[in-house]
């Protein structure tokens, strides 16, 4: 019984521990998050975009939307794209073997033809079937192609060999763009004047319940599903806090797949997206990373606090649990790929710093939190539990959780105020109180789902279902 004992204390030490590490990451995070938004604030507080989209110094664009029966919302979408504010643009939306009214509401929608089109095969990907443009020159920046079905890497690959301008921007077909946003997310190549920027993020928000007409935002509102509500508080924390803070670290290693601008030579050079994984956002930006970190290059990854893009978030709990399955698995196949990183001082930052944090309070906090609630009823049923401590430290963690939250939502009121009717933050705020009694006990067994599916050597994306804007 004395070694039993002794293991739990052990045990128990070790997740104070790691409870105290994470506590002051979190506090660390926020503050520093505070002080990179107000700079980002600060600085571009004079910028006139409407010089940047018409100089004829901008950059050139290539904007990839890969879609897989999207035909719910793909009119609209696209719709959407061609809007953007921007001269040297091309929208090329790769149709990747959708079994649906995908590429004949496209073909119907923006009178489209089959055309002749070179394809330099730069990086693997499926056979292209077709490659359409329309007749309507209102629609000339518009080029449709029809693939064979290879999963959303592969059609990013295939945007790349189609692709003509010298950066691109990835996204999901299902968002909708502010009219701006390419405008401030080139800026930061434009003032590459250092070290290079080889990518560039932007924030990600809800479209659920929002009122959207002709592909254009029109009314921003809270979500009225409970699900869809919870996630827009998580990417309020994400965003605002998270990766603002790890981006004025430089040590950001991930950039959301629904929208991202990069450097299309240093991808190429990288090898373009990898197919064999579900995570191809993240393990991108870490090969590019990596690549750069091993030539000698000086670069930079930078992120926009403006909430540049809209996305539909699962609104049941079913199309949740196949989402974070999938980011769970993505996440521990990036960093087993690139495990070479782990604490290696040759990488630097990224080595001794990115890939430990992700490693250890990403990867791996599900098993940490599932292996401390199991031996929590251990020592409930053998009633060695001091109930004192635990209900202190229990009232500790509920409350320094929901003022994290909260702070997060000052961020969000005081910076860009997207959701500015007092009743919707108030919604946030009672929301926030459930987290950790329905949300995140939920969000910890997708993972858990996402770790058998990896032993099972699981390989399916999960379909995600639209409703539509």
């Amino acid at each position: 019984m004395n070694w039993i004992m002794i293991m739990l204390y052990i045990f128990n030490s070790g997740i104070f521990l790691y409870s105290v590490i994470l506590v002051f990451l979190y506090v660390f995070i926020a503050l520093y998050a505070r002080g990179s938004t107000r700079n980002y604030t600060r600085n571009n507080s004079f910028t006139d975009y409407r010089l940047l989209a018409i100089s004829q110094y901008a950059p050139s664009i290539s904007i990839l939307a890969p879609a897989y029966n999207e035909d719910a919302s793909i009119v609209e979408n696209v719709r959407s794209l061609l809007s953007l504010y921007y001269n040297n643009l091309e929208v090329i939306v790769i149709n990747d073997g959708s079994r649906d009214e995908s590429l004949q509401k496209l073909i119907t929608s923006y009178e489209l033809i089959k055309t002749d089109y070179f394809i330099y095969n730069k990086l693997p990907s499926k056979t292209v079937k077709g490659v359409y443009r329309s007749l309507n020159s209102a629609y000339r920046k518009l080029i449709v192609v029809d693939k064979f079905n290879g999963g959303k890497a592969d059609a990013l690959n295939c945007g790349i060999n189609i692709s003509k301008n010298d950066y691109i921007i990835c996204i999901d077909v299902d968002c909708i763009m502010e009219e701006d946003a390419v405008l401030k997310m080139v800026k930061p190549f434009m003032e590459d004047t250092g070290p290079r920027v080889i990518a560039s993020g932007g924030v990600i928000r809800l479209a659920n319940s929002c009122t959207i007409r002709d592909g254009r935002l029109e009314k921003v509102y809270l979500p009225k599903n409970y699900w869809a509500r919870m996630q827009a508080l998580e990417y309020i924390r994400a965003f605002l806090l998270g990766r603002m803070a790890w981006t004025r670290l430089n040590g950001l290693l991930i950039i959301s797949g629904a929208f991202g601008a990069f450097d299309k030579e240093i991808v190429i050079k990288s090898g373009g997206y990898y197919c064999n994984t579900v995570g191809e956002d993240m393990e991108l930006v870490v090969r590019m990373r990596r690549y750069m970190q091993e030539s000698g290059i000086p670069y930079v990854v930078q992120y926009i606090p403006d909430p540049l893009c809209w996305t539909e978030a699962p609104a049941s709990a079913k199309v949740l649990k196949r989402q974070r399955n999938r980011w769970t698995r993505g996440t521990i196949e990036t960093l087993i790929r690139h495990r070479k990183m782990f604490f290696n001082p040759h990488y630097r930052l990224l080595g001794m710093v990115s890939y430990p944090y992700w490693f250890f309070f990403e990867m791996l906090a599900p098993l940490v939190e599932t292996m401390g609630f199991t031996v929590f009823l251990i020592m409930t049923v053998t009633g060695v539990i001091n109930w004192h401590l635990f209900l202190g430290l229990l009232l500790f963690i509920i409350t320094f959780g929901y003022m994290n939250s909260a702070f997060a939502i000052y961020m969000e009121v005081t910076s860009y105020n997207q959701y500015n009717r007092p009743k919707d933050i108030t919604k946030l705020l009672f929301t926030a109180l459930t987290e950790p009694f329905v949300f995140h006990p939920f969000i910890i067994w997708s993972a858990l789902l996402g770790y058998i599916d990896i032993i099972r050597r699981k390989k399916t994306w999960g379909e995600m279902l639209h409703k539509g804007f």
